[in-house]
């Protein structure tokens, strides 16, 4: 996998079809303009480039933090925070505007991938931390996670919380707050849908067997049920039923299910071919 490894990210494929990212810009995962943006060009290249994961877990590579949130003097630097002593502030505020679009579209590049995403969850996850699991379509915690939400969340927390978890009272308390939350309040609300006891490793070994069982299904089911959920979740019943039945007319046509019903008669384990043919670059 060192095509896909980069500089801060470390990239395996621990089971056939299922990558593990580590984050890991020492000390504490604090994100750069130059992380942020190789973190969403890495789940946007995998989709692209058609490789065939079919489950991906993101962990941080440090036991004791997943991340630290934003690198503020990094941002600073690069100009993407507006200047009081700008020449033109509503030029420097568009400017601005532009980088923060970036900005959310590298933190939610996992929301857009065929495949599922599975945040494995250890240790502090602080500020944009709790932007970048908003868009992973599963979330695991160890027990011995802490979470804080920063007062200025604007690269997805506001936008995911209220809809992936069940407690709009408490998003606002811990968002007006920033108080800790541990993996236990985390998962009452809905944050995380399991708490593992133990802490780096313990959760990663779960999130990975996860992968594992998801990667055994049919990717175009997987596919189409991630499409289909992250639909309903932004539309009305009525609009996500039209939009089903408009995909499914295709989906359906997937030699998919005759494959499986075939390895259930024989009760043998199915075989699916990938879900895209690879570019010429990875032929």
């Amino acid at each position: 996998m060192s095509q896909y490894s980069s500089k801060w990210l470390k990239v395996s494929e621990p089971f056939p079809h299922v990558l593990h990212v580590e984050l890991a810009r020492a000390p504490v995962n604090a994100f750069s303009v130059e992380f942020w943006t190789a973190y969403g060009k890495l789940f946007d290249t995998l989709t692209e480039d058609g490789y065939d994961v079919r489950a991906l877990v993101v962990s941080s590579a440090f036991p004791k933090i997943f991340t630290a949130g934003i690198d503020l003097s990094d941002l600073s630097g690069q100009g993407a925070i507006v200047s009081a002593n700008s020449p033109d502030n509503a030029r420097a505020a568009m400017q601005t505007r532009k980088q923060l679009l970036a900005f959310q579209s590298a933190i939610g590049a996992p929301e857009r991938t065929p495949f599922p995403v599975i945040a494995a969850l250890h240790g502090h996850v602080i500020g944009l931390g709790v932007d970048i699991i908003g868009p992973c379509d599963i979330r695991y915690a160890a027990s011995n996670t802490s979470f804080i939400i920063k007062a200025t969340p604007d690269i997805g927390t506001l936008a995911f919380l209220p809809k992936i978890t069940g407690n709009h009272s408490l998003v606002r308390e811990l968002t007006y707050t920033s108080r800790p939350f541990s993996a236990a309040e985390a998962e009452k609300f809905g944050l995380v849908s399991k708490v593992v006891a133990g802490g780096r490793e313990e959760v990663i070994k779960e999130a990975l067997e996860l992968a594992k069982v998801v990667a055994a299904k049919s990717p175009v089911a997987v596919a189409s049920a991630k499409h289909l959920i992250t639909h309903s979740r932004d539309h009305t019943v009525a609009e996500n039923l039209a939009s089903t039945a408009a995909w499914n007319a295709a989906a359906l046509q997937t030699n998919d299910i005759a494959a499986n019903l075939q390895a259930a008669l024989g009760k043998q384990k199915a075989s699916f071919p990938p879900l895209a043919v690879p570019t010429k670059s990875k032929l």
